[in-house]
């Protein structure tokens, strides 16, 4: 590897590196194609199957040729997410020598495939809430493709950018920034207020977690680098050594940093890759609903679970509506909460029709499963639209509501939430295979910008482990609340902190650079994808 500088003026490395350019064999690409064909074969077959067991009888093929295209965007970007963001990952061992580059990457990306093939889809719907609530009720519109395709372009644009100057940005950040842009631009294009496309409640939490992991990410290693220097350097002086040539560390410490390695593929996947899945699933919701709208798998006790938590539901929705009475049809004034946020004489009694609404169709069908084609959809933007509103009720001082009719309303939440709230098990393995497959094509630019271009120094095996343990627990924490982090900036900044605790130097030029892309990425990605939505829009 030359020490020419990236595109972006990045410094020169000033160490050599590992060898990261070793020999592509034909083999490995025919293999790799061969992947890349049977997965998408896989995802054909996966969605035929489930249309066929739905008994609909195919008239067009035009809403499977969008599905298509849009499937293909939607997994490009979880392809491109897998080269972009899993490289921080990898950094570590590669360059400390633990794992050579090409078994590091390998490693890393078949980690991410088990995350995100056991991830939960807490942080997939935590970003689809994050769209106007009138584009995901409509999602099978123009408007609906218009959404998907711009904020899912614009964030491969920026991603795809960033990685090629070098630069460790967030696909995270770019994500939202792409959300929030199509939210406003869609507001501005109604009539609306611009501030009233986006649900800034939800926004904020996701926001606070991207923009205080990296600050906790280098607190966080700096103190575990500086305990383990207190505790063990007289001790163990190996691990807080520099790699000797080409030399692979002692076993134990090889071991560490493996054991680290993996452990932040995996939760990257489980947090990265969900990202994907719910905007696969509102894809999927709008092409073919009668396979998708509704979790036809749910099983019999969980619907009966459902008609007791919709009559408790029910009373205490009621209750707060007494006295009035709503004619005609009651989605308008629940969508409008939904979209303002303001309690007004119409809420509630609203609510109360859907929720009955609702009921009685769950109860005459008796099975998801058995809801006819035509009915499907409807009952399924319903549900959605009571989970939205009861979301905001709950947090909504207005409301008036006390702590048993909170637990009440959110009881029943969680029972919509389970019919319309779903990820098919094809949907992870297609995303799964895209991240992984990602991570192993692309990789070297961030390995670099990582490895080589954050502190003065080498990086020592202490300082790779401390990084990547703060990278896991962190990424591990947001999963569990259902936020979104970049593994991207956690680790970077893992990585900053230790060098900055041992008093290395950092290389200001490359940390200024990666902080701009951190403060540009999301007006960058909200200004694109808002360009592009209103292009889409107006062509759609």
């Amino acid at each position: 590897m030359s020490d020419m500088a990236l595109p972006g003026s990045i410094e020169p490395a000033i160490r050599k590196g590992p060898d990261l350019d070793g020999g592509f064999h034909p083999l490995t690409g025919i293999i790799y194609m061969g992947v890349v064909t049977a997965a998408l074969l896989f995802v054909a077959y996966s969605i035929y199957l489930d249309i066929d067991a739905t008994g609909t009888k195919v008239t067009t093929y035009l809403p499977y040729l969008l599905l298509f295209v849009a499937l293909l965007i939607a997994l490009g970007f979880e392809f491109v997410n897998g080269f972009h963001d899993t490289a921080n990952a990898v950094a570590t061992v590669i360059y400390t020598r633990s794992m050579p580059a090409h078994i590091a990457v390998v490693w890393s990306g078949m980690f991410n495939l088990f995350g995100v093939l056991l991830s939960s889809g807490a942080v997939a719907f935590g970003i689809v809430s994050l769209l106007p609530v009138e584009l995901i009720l409509q999602v099978g519109s123009g408007a609906g493709f218009a959404m998907v395709f711009a904020l899912l372009i614009a964030a491969i644009i920026w991603n795809v950018g960033t990685w090629y100057f070098g630069l460790p940005a967030s696909s995270s950040h770019t994500l939202i920034g792409s959300i929030m842009g199509v939210g406003i631009t869609n507001a501005l294009i109604r009539g609306r207020d611009g501030t009233s496309g986006v649900d800034w409640s939800q926004a904020a939490n996701i926001g606070k977690a991207l923009l205080l992991s990296p600050l906790f990410g280098f607190a966080l290693a700096a103190v575990l680098l500086f305990v383990l220097k207190t505790v063990m350097a007289h001790a163990t002086p190996a691990l807080f050594a520099e790699p000797k040539g080409d030399q692979p560390p002692p076993w134990w410490i090889r071991g560490i940093l493996i054991l680290t390695c993996t452990l932040v593929s995996f939760f990257h996947g489980s947090n990265d890759g969900q990202k994907g899945m719910g905007l696969i699933m509102l894809i999927l919701i709008g092409t073919v609903p009668t396979a998708y709208a509704l979790n036809r798998a749910l099983p019999d006790s969980q619907i009966k679970q459902f008609s007791v938590h919709s009559e408790a539901a029910s009373a205490v929705i009621e209750k707060k509506g007494a006295g009035f009475n709503i004619l005609g049809n009651p989605r308008p004034a629940v969508t409008s909460y939904v979209a303002e946020h303001q309690i007004n004489e119409g809420t509630y009694p609203s609510l109360a029709v859907l929720v009955k609404d609702i009921s009685n169709q769950v109860t005459q069908y008796g099975s998801l499963a058995k809801f006819p084609a035509d009915a499907v959809g409807n009952t399924r933007n319903d549900m959605y639209l009571v989970s939205e509103a009861l979301r905001f009720l709950m947090k909504d001082k207005e409301s008036e509501l006390n702590k048993d009719e909170v637990a009440t309303l959110n009881s029943y939440k969680g029972s919509l939430d389970g019919a319309t709230k779903f990820i098919p098990t094809w949907v992870k393995i297609a995303v799964a295979i895209a991240l992984g497959l990602g991570t192993m094509i692309g990789w070297k630019r961030i390995v670099v910008t990582v490895g080589e271009k954050i502190g003065k120094t080498h990086l020592t095996y202490a300082q790779g482990a401390c990084a990547e343990i703060t990278a896991a627990a962190t990424i591990a924490a947001a999963d569990g609340y259902g936020l979104p982090v970049s593994t991207t900036h956690v680790l970077s900044s893992g990585i900053a902190g230790t060098m900055a605790a041992s008093g290395s130097g950092l290389q200001w030029s490359t940390i200024r650079n990666i902080a701009l892309a951190w403060v540009l990425t999301l007006p960058a990605a909200m200004m694109l994808s808002g360009f592009l939505y209103y292009l889409f829009y107006s062509i759609l």
